[in-house]
């Protein structure tokens, strides 16, 4: 007995050894406190996919998971559509849809009960309204909308390269980055040329299809993307939290990588 005592402390012991000590703290901006400044978000206007017929438009993580960020940061969120006024997110997206897809989003089912959050998809900006001179960064919000919404659209283009070319962190996640297949800089360059960036993956598209027995989207942005010459698209494991700072260029993989995407953005803002 006695042995079986003193091999079980020498353990205990041990144990002490394998595990440095730890600790982490993080800015929370406190209720009253002087707002940091403002980012704008845009999201795609609701539509209607040609593939599969389905009511489209933002998905509900890709704006809730970064807006907590942005707000926990101490950041005013204003949000735009490609159209103004009311927009709709992705029905396999809302935590209440009775596919019970996104029944885990617990942030986004917090948002819903918010009457200002309601407010907030019922009137929104259109985008060809924004000054980008009010706002410190720019954020992209995927969904499937944007793969008819965003692509080619000039507007948009314009504005996210705007930010871009000043400096302000310029963030897009998941299907938003369609945007990025097209868009130039003043000098007539494509904005991704020499960078290395991320968004909706092969394999997850392949997975999206399998789920719902359809092909669902009309292209696949990482086929296009390596179409791309001096250009690094990369992808992780499907559906990990994965985002890329490549300079004030931010990109998230997917609906899991809003909030990853948006620390970058937080970060890049408070090292100026």
């Amino acid at each position: 007995m006695k042995k079986l005592f003193l091999s079980l402390s020498v353990i205990f012991i041990s144990s002490n050894f394998l595990f440095a000590q730890t600790e982490k703290t993080a800015y929370v901006h406190f209720h009253g406190a002087p707002s940091k400044g403002k980012i704008l978000m845009v999201a795609s206007s609701p539509a209607t996919s040609k593939q599969t017929g389905w009511p489209i438009g933002f998905w509900a993580a890709e704006l809730t998971h970064p807006l907590r960020v942005f707000q926990e940061a101490g950041y005013e969120v204003e949000l735009a559509s490609t159209n103004g006024g009311k927009i709709e997110m992705d029905g396999y997206s809302n935590p209440t849809d009775k596919s019970g897809y996104s029944a885990h989003d617990v942030i986004s089912l917090g948002y819903m009960q918010q009457p200002a959050f309601i407010e907030m998809l019922s009137n929104t900006k259109k985008l060809t309204d924004v000054k980008p001179d009010n706002y410190d960064a720019i954020f992209l919000v995927g969904g499937q909308g944007p793969m008819y919404t965003f692509r080619g659209n000039k507007e948009l283009e314009k504005l996210f390269v705007s930010f871009y070319e000043i400096g302000k962190p310029s963030a897009a996640v998941c299907h938003s980055v369609t945007l990025l297949l097209e868009a130039k800089k003043s000098n007539g360059e494509l904005l991704v040329k020499g960078k290395t960036w991320t968004g909706f993956a092969d394999a997850e598209e392949e997975f999206a299809d399998k789920a719902v027995g359809m092909k669902i989207q009309p292209y696949r942005i990482e086929t296009e993307a390596k179409k791309i010459k001096d250009t690094k698209f990369k992808v992780a494991a499907p559906f990990s939290s994965y985002a890329i700072q490549d300079g004030n260029l931010i990109t998230g993989q997917q609906q899991n990588s809003g909030a990853a995407a948006a620390e970058l953005v937080v970060k890049a803002l408070n090292k100026k």
